[in-house]
Formats: C-alpha cells, sequence, structure tokens
C-alpha cells in the first residue's frame, strides 16, 4: 500500500492507494474506532461488482450495516437523495458514533459525505472511490454536496473523511468514458502545479490509455499529494484551493444548462480546460507553445471533447451564480503556464461569450 496523509490537526486522515486493499477495511477501520451502526452509501452498478467484496472486508454482522442504495447518475445527486438517506439513518437509530461509507464515483462520495456533515451536526465517513475521477479529485479535500437545479453543488459543506481508501483494481470495471473524465481532472494537476507530472502525463500517455497499473499508480498518488498540499494550505478554498478549479466554471456551466446526466463531470471540466486555455491565449496569458502542448495531451487522451452549442447567454448566466464568485464579479482560473495558472476577476464578458461561441 502506498500512505498519503493529509494534514490537517485534528481533522487529519489517511489516503491509501493499493491493488485488491477493499478486503483491508474492517482492518482499517478498527483503528478508528468502533462504530455503532454503517451506512453504506452506494448505487447498485457499484455494489454488484463490490458491495459483497467490501462487506465480506468488513467482517460486520446485518444488525450493525445498512444499504443506502442511490440511482446512478448525476441527476440524482440531489435533496430529495440526501433526505432519504436521512430517513433511513434515523429509521436505524443511527446516533454520533455511526459511520457512513461511500463506495462509488463522485456523485456517491458527495452525497453521502453530505449526509454525514448534516446528520445529527455530523458524523465520521469514510471515502472508497471507484472511479479515477473520485480517486484524484472528489474523494480528497472535504467539500461535500449536492445539486441544486440551477447550480451544481450549490449546497454543501466542508466536511473531512476519517479514511479514503483507494483500490486501483476498481479501475479496470470503468467504461471508456468513465475512465477518461477521471483523466480530465489528472491533466488539471500538471496544468495547475507541476509540470514535470504534465511532462510524465504527455510521456506515458500511451500508457494512460491501456490503464498501465504501474502509470496509474503514481499518476494517481502524485494527483492526491498536489491537492493534499493545497487543501493543507487552503482546506476551505479562502485562497489557494480555487486553482483546483480550473476548467470547472465553464465546466459546472455546461453540466447545468445540458441537464444534470448528460455529460460526465470529467467530460465537462475538459471541455472548461480547453475553453480556460483558448482564453488564456487570447488573453496573451499563455504562449502558444503551452497552449498547444495542453491541447495536445488533451488530444492524446480522447478528452479534447466539442463543446455543446447552448446560448452562451444562459452558460455565463449560470457561470455568474458560481460559489467562486466574490462581490458580484466571476473569477475564473487561467493557465498562465504549464504548472502555473492565474485566477482573473476583470475578463470582459463579452470576450467570455466569444470563446463560449467560437473556442477554436
Amino acid at each position: 500500500m502506498d500512505r498519503l496523509k493529509v494534514d490537517l490537526g485534528a481533522r487529519s486522515y489517511e489516503i491509501i492507494i493499493g491493488s485488491g486493499v477493499l478486503k483491508e477495511l474492517g482492518v482499517l477501520l478498527h483503528s478508528l474506532g468502533q462504530a455503532s451502526r454503517i451506512m453504506l452509501v452506494t448505487n447498485p452498478t457499484v455494489y454488484d461488482l463490490y458491495g459483497e467484496q467490501l462487506r465480506g472486508g468488513l467482517g460486520v454482522d446485518d444488525k450493525r450495516l445498512v444499504l443506502g442504495m442511490v440511482p446512478d447518475g448525476e441527476e440524482y445527486k440531489t435533496m430529495v437523495q440526501a433526505q432519504r438517506l436521512i430517513d433511513l439513518a434515523v429509521e436505524h437509530h443511527f446516533d454520533r458514533s455511526s459511520l457512513v461509507i461511500t463506495l462509488g464515483g463522485g456523485v456517491i462520495g458527495d452525497l453521502g459525505g453530505f449526509v454525514a456533515a448534516i446528520y445529527q451536526r455530523g458524523i465520521d465517513f469514510v471515502q472508497v472511490p471507484t472511479t479515477l475521477l473520485a480517486m484524484v479529485d472528489s474523494s480528497v479535500g472535504g467539500k461535500v454536496a449536492v445539486n441544486h437545479p440551477r447550480a451544481k453543488n450549490m449546497i454543501g459543506a466542508f466536511h473531512q473523511p476519517r479514511l479514503v481508501l483507494i483500490d486501483t483494481t476498481t479501475l479496470y470495471t470503468l467504461s471508456l468514458r468513465d475512465y477518461r473524465s477521471g483523466l480530465a481532472e489528472t491533466i488539471k494537476y500538471g496544468i495547475i502545479a507541476d509540470r514535470d507530472f504534465f511532462a510524465y502525463l504527455q510521456e506515458n500517455a500511451g500508457l494512460i490509455n491501456r490503464r498501465d497499473e504501474t502509470v496509474l499508480r503514481h499518476a494517481i498518488r502524485r494527483s492526491c499529494e498536489i491537492k493534499a498540499a493545497i487543501v493543507e494550505d487552503d482546506e476551505r478554498e479562502s485562497g489557494v484551493r480555487a486553482i483546483l478549479n480550473l476548467g470547472h466554471t465553464f465546466g459546472h456551466a455546461i453540466e447545468t444548462c445540458s441537464g444534470y446526466g448528460a455529460y460526465r463531470h470529467g467530460e465537462a471540466v475538459a471541455m472548461g480546460i480547453v475553453l480556460a486555455t483558448r482564453l488564456a491565449h487570447r488573453l496573451n496569458l499563455l504562449d502558444t507553445t503551452d497552449k498547444e502542448s495542453i491541447l495536445a495531451l488533451m488530444d492524446a487522451l480522447g478528452l479534447n471533447l466539442p463543446v455543446p452549442k447552448l446560448p452562451p447567454q444562459e452558460l455565463l448566466n449560470v457561470m455568474c451564480q458560481d460559489k467562486k464568485v466574490r462581490h458580484g464579479r466571476l473569477r475564473l482560473v487561467l493557465p498562465t503556464a504549464v504548472g502555473r495558472v492565474a485566477i482573473r476577476d476583470d475578463i470582459d464578458p463579452a470576450l467570455i461569450a466569444e470563446i463560449l461561441c467560437k473556442p477554436d
């Protein structure tokens, strides 16, 4: 196993990465203390693949374990589903010594983590991500949320997990579409913070496309290292943590305007990264060489996706409701070089609309 620590004082936790580590969850949880009840939040697809394996590793009798099944898809990351899980917790007498385990992708992690954050003002939860996107991004950092019909992740909290357990074998059951969705977040880390990591992804693009375990394990670890360092420096996104949103302001607007579920989150982020890259180049913030490097890597990993033809003003309106807006000013994270970004709040909306209309 690889072990990383997210150092947040009393809220610190480990990220454990390995092959076949699902069966170790029971032993790992024992070190965290005894939970009075456990809710396993997952969806039918993931449960059919890994549910029994995880339950066997837990070694918990059925009286203490409650299954919180959620339909599969971004469109179910809602207050309605959160209420269902809370009702289940109340029905089974969950208390402050109870535990939520999320087994699945970003939707499950966000939803289950949100329920843990608000139930009895906060109970423990453990993230067991089964998608690449969740492994490198949403499972780490403690941001949990559900969507509002008019804006993504608008209802949420900061609530750190007690443990993140990443079993890399789950990557081999992902569809190509879901796998590539996670690669968008992985590329993001190279663009925002580590030129050498970006070069590693370039050099190993072929192996990444073939899901080579050694390359993937390094990519997951390095992504988690970068995110952990940023979260340690700015847990509640009051400063530097905002750079993790490269591509997300555009991406969230695309998800919202297209209808949740039309695009995977990582697909929308990939579109957002391309749009942010082209906008940065138009503003002379990013030179042509680095712009072409970013676009070439997106191409190589199947992520230079066409932006849907949506009304630019509609997208802009949603972007202006984004959580990163401050004092009415839209803030965008833009690359200024591979490995470095800037946050800008002075960009002419007409130029943003032009990029949305004609991204090339």
